[in-house]
């Protein structure tokens, strides 16, 4: 028994991912190229991503919205544990990035699953909204620029039904959040976005200690 979260060590994490991660061929092979570029810090964790699939799967999500793409590992995720007629529409601002993610979306057939959106993400969003498309989404997936996580998480709260989930990454920001030092305009994002969100009564509220910090917010009824 333990009455709180512990850190995991390298060894004890490595034990983790070995009787639980059923990661596919397909997203190991993502992982890895995604790893080679500068930019891998942006990718999440193959356990956040197999989780992420879990809750798509339970909640039986049809429509699900991404905020950030980036290579493609959390959509290809979440793509995969849709049902045949699901649909997620992904936001990103980088043809580069989400070439590669294309690439990995024909292979693992959910291409014709997933309805990219390159351009500001504020303006998709809004464009759903205006489209009458309030209520229609079960599962959306924060993980983009810091100081809009505010803004994206309002669209996106507005355009889940009651019981739908937000998932916000990087909510624990390496532990940065509570280094009162660090004023770097993510953190103190981050940081407003974590108080805001703990006494938002429209919503359920977990944040799991996985990856960086992965904040679960359940649209009230």
């Amino acid at each position: 028994m333990s009455s709180r979260t512990f850190t995991l060590s390298d060894e004890l994490y490595e034990y983790l991912l070995s009787v639980s991660l059923r990661e596919s061929d397909l997203l190991r092979r993502l992982r890895e190229e995604t790893a080679k570029i500068d930019d891998r810090v942006m990718q999440i964790s193959p356990e956040q991503g197999q989780l992420m699939a879990l809750l798509v799967r339970l909640l039986g999500v049809h429509r699900a919205i991404e905020v950030g793409v980036f290579t493609g590992y959390s959509s290809l995720s979440v793509a995969l544990a849709l049902p045949d007629e699901g649909r997620l529409v992904a936001c990103d601002i980088s043809e580069e990035w989400t070439d590669i993610a294309r690439r990995y979306w024909k292979e693992g057939g959910v291409e014709d699953k997933i309805e990219l959106h390159i351009g500001p993400a504020l303006k998709t969003l809004d464009s759903l909204i205006a489209d009458r498309e309030a209520g229609n989404f079960e599962f959306a997936f924060i993980d983009a620029d810091k100081e809009n996580y505010g803004a994206y998480f309002e669209r996106c709260l507005t355009l889940l039904r009651p019981g739908g989930l937000i998932a916000i990454d990087n909510t624990l920001w390496s532990g940065a959040v509570i280094d009162e030092n660090d004023d770097r305009a993510d953190t103190v994002a981050i940081r407003d976005f974590n108080q805001s969100l703990h006494g938002d009564e429209r919503v359920e509220l977990s944040l799991v200690p996985i990856g960086d910090g992965l904040t679960l917010a359940m649209k009230r009824k």
